[in-house]
């Protein structure tokens, strides 16, 4: 009784502290204790039941002072419990009913009869009704069979109990069950009485799954395949930064919250692993790297790091070779002096042309050929010179004749004269794709075809801009 005494002080003390009952997340749980056997209410020569003294422990129970009863239950769904509960104890106190005497009620010893008990019951906890985290009462209905000293007889019982859960899987439990004997009108050594059987112990519920073994179980891990930390709901976090490896962008490099758990060795607000230049802060638009002229170019790429430059000039700033304010980048003519309104290249004037042609007049051909005569090669080497001044610069050859010999065959001498000049300008380094040639035969004259003067001024080349 004195150990029954101080189970019951320790568990009004315990009682406050947080626990989970028994539920499908652990299915299974085992109880031990003490029990007590109550004769009391049991009455003979009465057909209903008496609850008289009913908690009189003193007076009616029959205890032994050790672990006497074993309990094994299983949840099967929602509140319900299934479990089974195997006890023994000395019966030493029998009360026994005496007619016609003023107390009714006489305490005998039987002659300590060996009590045995094997039952079953169905539990339904009202802890999650009542929205508890410790007090768990209950209700339980089931039968059993007990051993009463040499008799023996099935018992259908019912009774309450309670747990109250001190830990996260331990329990103090206290219950009592009426297990009513249908043959208890005779003396107990004959038969086995309707009595109540109380009980006192611990509780301790197991069963939860635990794949990673991190001590979490599956139900409440968040990453029920790989251990982790009960902060993180049973998911990892490898670098120990203090933040999970599923928000953690460096699971294996201990970082700050602000990067995402990655380091930041320069401060720069950037990521190591995004920082091109780790050691040095820089700018976010530069992937952590400086860039000390403003130019929107890293230093470590800038050619030109101290002088603000052109991206497409390797941060430096474009050259104007030929002095003409129009950039390189920008010039079609970068090493021959120009105009803005030319794209940087000189535009042809009146003057050069009428040079040209000048020249183009003297060229001299070899008669009723396209053949160049040898005093010629010097003044197509100047018009070479001058078309060379002007690299973007168009112009179309024109052939003319005069009108001695035929016309078909005049004007194919004069396709082929001025094709001739073509041919020779760009065997001399003038762009195929800035000359043109055509004929025109005897058709535009320029001077009398009726004179030798006037004949010798239609045989010419003209040179003209194309614009």
């Amino acid at each position: 009784m004195k150990h029954l005494n101080k189970l019951f002080a320790g568990a009004l003390l315990l009682a406050g502290f947080a626990a989970n009952a028994q539920d499908s997340t652990n299915p299974w749980a085992i109880s031990f204790g003490v029990n007590a056997v109550d004769t009391k209410i049991s009455m003979k020569g009465n057909d209903h039941l008496r609850f008289e003294e009913l908690y009189n422990p003193q007076g009616n129970w029959n205890i032994v002072p050790s672990v006497s009863y074993v309990n094994v239950a299983r949840n099967v769904g929602g509140n319900f419990s299934f479990g089974l509960t195997g006890s023994f104890n000395k019966i030493t106190k029998w009360v026994e009913h005496v007619e016609g005497t003023k107390n009714t009620h006489v305490v005998g010893n039987p002659g300590d009869l060996n009590y045995y008990g094997v039952d079953g019951a169905i539990t339904y906890s009202f802890k999650s009704l009542i929205k508890s985290k410790w007090f768990d009462p209950s209700l339980h209905l089931g039968g059993g069979y007990t051993f009463f000293g040499d008799a023996s007889a099935g018992t259908v019982n019912g009774g309450w109990g309670l747990n109250l859960w001190f830990a996260k899987n331990v329990a103090l439990t206290l219950g009592s069950t009426l297990k009513y004997g249908f043959d208890d009108k005779r003396m107990p050594n004959a038969d086995v009485p309707t009595h109540i059987f109380h009980q006192a112990g611990l509780k301790f519920q197991f069963g939860a799954k635990d794949r990673d073994n991190d001590g979490i179980i599956d139900k409440e891990d968040a990453c029920p395949d790989v251990p982790g930390l009960a902060a993180f709901q049973g998911c990892p976090d490898t670098d120990g930064d203090g933040i999970q490896d599923s928000a953690d962008a460096c699971i294996d490099e201990p970082g700050t919250p602000e990067m995402n758990g990655c380091p930041d060795q320069d401060g720069d607000g950037v990521a190591d692993k995004d920082d091109a230049c780790i050691d040095v802060a820089g700018l976010p638009v530069l992937q952590g790297c400086p860039d000390a002229d403003g130019d929107g170019v890293a230093d470590k790429d800038d050619a030109c790091p101290t002088v603000k430059g052109e991206k497409a000039n390797k941060g430096c700033p474009w050259p104007d070779t030929d002095g003409d304010k129009v950039l390189d980048k920008d010039d079609k003519c970068p090493t021959v002096a120009g105009t803005v309104a030319n794209n940087g290249c000189p535009e042809v004037s009146d003057e050069t042309m009428k040079k040209l042609n000048d020249y183009a007049k003297t060229i001299l051909f070899d008669s009723a050929k396209a053949s160049f005569q040898k005093q010629t090669f010097p003044v197509l080497q100047a018009m070479v010179a001058i078309l060379k001044e002007y690299p973007t610069a168009k112009f179309a050859l024109e052939g003319h004749t005069d009108s001695d010999g035929k016309d078909a065959m005049n004007l194919q001498l004069s396709k082929d004269r001025a094709a001739a000049v073509r041919t020779y300008l760009v065997d001399n380094g003038i762009g195929a794709d800035r000359l043109t040639s055509e004929g025109f035969g005897e058709s535009k004259p320029v001077a009398s075809n009726k004179t030798k003067a006037g004949k010798a001024q239609n045989r010419r080349v003209e040179v003209k801009l194309v614009k």
